[in-house]
């Protein structure tokens, strides 16, 4: 039986950006199941007392150089943090709710477009190509994303991680018992799915 890695993510979040771009190769790797479990982040920082590092001044001079680190250790474009940082992404967050296996490939590219582009992930230019390219009807979607629902779903699983522990994204959860949290423990989280169960 295949391990499975949840990873809580929200598509405002660079670092969540980041360790996405890795989890195809990791799960190649290890042969775990990656369970992509959007969240909404502000909802998790309010509910531990915790805050991003956009607030904090001393992180917040530090994030650009950080993520840029991250991107050339990865191999990746350049990060460009979007003219509207920080920002919400609430309607694409949620479009991933109803978006089942093709969830993972619409994320990604909405977060390059995100990330790597500048781009308002709020825009009807950016969602609606990302889910046309998933073969996702764009209207359809983004109907579900702004309903009630929707709203109840986002707001379900945000409180799902922080009362299993999270505290901000990426979180991940292996086998769904052992925690962590952060782009920059990815090698731990391999660790633990390469360990026999």
């Amino acid at each position: 039986m295949a391990r499975t890695l949840e990873f809580f993510f929200d598509l405002m979040s660079p670092y969540s950006y980041l360790a996405a771009t890795q989890l195809g190769g990791l799960a190649a790797r290890t042969g775990a199941e990656v369970r992509w479990r959007p969240c909404f982040l502000p909802a998790v920082l309010k509910a531990t007392g915790n805050r991003g590092p956009a607030e904090i001044p001393a992180k917040a001079f530090y994030l650009y150089k950080d993520l840029n680190d991250w991107a050339a250790h990865y191999g990746l474009p350049p990060v460009v943090l979007p003219s509207n940082f920080p920002f919400l992404a609430l309607t694409a967050d949620r479009a991933c709710l109803f978006l089942g296996d093709q969830a993972p490939a619409f994320a990604l590219q909405v977060m390059r477009r995100i990330w790597v582009d500048g781009a308002d992930c709020n825009s009807p230019e950016v969602l609606e190509p990302a889910l046309r390219a998933v073969g996702a009807d764009p209207a359809s979607v983004l109907e579900r994303a702004r309903s009630e629902d929707a709203k109840a779903l986002l707001k379900q699983a945000s409180e799902e991680a922080v009362s299993r522990g999270a505290f901000g994204v990426p979180t991940f959860f292996v086998d769904a018992q052992e925690m962590f949290v952060g782009n920059d423990r990815l090698q731990f989280v391999e660790a633990a799915l390469k360990k026999l169960p």
